[in-house]
């Protein structure tokens, strides 16, 4: 069996370079054997038997060699609209996505890998985690390994795999809602005194109804819109 150098993280250290020998009982399936082998279905794209396509429902022979690829970027997911959700350790890189306008549900608890699964099905969303147990639940509606512990590098690696539509500053950080145009006085309960005298053009959110401005923080959020942009233009 051999895997692309993409999936060396998952693999152990003797199986990274070139293929090499594995035992199998004849019985299990290539999905099931290249888990068992650390690598979440999530990451995998093509797999390849003697050089022809197979499902993950093949069940290897003694003798097949096995290519293992990773998936395609940009990555096609079923369904529409394309929608993420993420898991308790993940809230920078999901605020940075509702900031580009991607619909981005964030759990801010740890309700456990079942619940999450079973809300990624329901609500037909990708889940976004570092924890491959939960990539390899068979509830997913779909799902994708974050491979960065970095912010920056988080949202670098999500946009390049999912090429989701950016709407920048079109969505609320805090809950996920839309935001809609406000006038001072509609969110004036919910303004310090100093934001009331100093500012004058302001958004709310339609469903918790926090009060968005152009603050102290606008420059470091813009640069990151900035950048999202062109990297999509540079991609396209």
């Amino acid at each position: 069996m051999e895997f692309a150098p993409e999936l060396g993280l998952f693999v152990p250290h003797g199986r990274r370079a070139g293929a090499t020998a594995v035992a199998t009982d004849g019985v299990s399936t290539l999905g099931h054997v290249v888990e068992s082998l650390g690598v979440p279905l999530t990451e995998v794209g093509v797999l390849l038997v003697d050089g022809r396509q197979v499902p993950t429902s093949h069940v290897p022979a003694a003798g097949e060699h096995v290519e293992v690829r990773p998936v395609t970027r940009p990555q096609a997911v079923p369904g529409a609209p394309l929608r993420f959700l993420l898991d308790v350790h993940l809230g920078t890189l999901a605020r940075r996505l509702r900031l580009l306008g991607v619909d981005a549900a964030y759990e801010s608890t740890d309700i456990g890998d079942p619940a999450l699964a079973t809300r990624s099905a329901a609500e037909r969303r990708v889940m976004l985690s570092r924890d491959r147990g939960l990539l390899r639940r068979r509830e997913l509606w779909a799902g994708a390994f974050v491979y960065s512990t970095k912010p920056d590098e988080q949202l670098r690696d999500v946009l390049d795999r999912f090429a989701p539509e950016l709407r920048p500053w079109t969505r609320c950080t805090a809950c996920n809602g839309l935001l809609k145009e406000a006038t001072k006085e509609e969110v004036a309960d919910r303004l310090e005194g100093g934001t009331r005298r100093t500012y004058d053009v302001f958004a709310q959110c339609r469903d918790c109804g926090r009060a968005y401005w152009r603050g102290a923080h606008h420059e470091q959020l813009d640069a990151i819109v900035r950048q999202a942009l062109s990297m999509r233009t540079r991609a396209g």
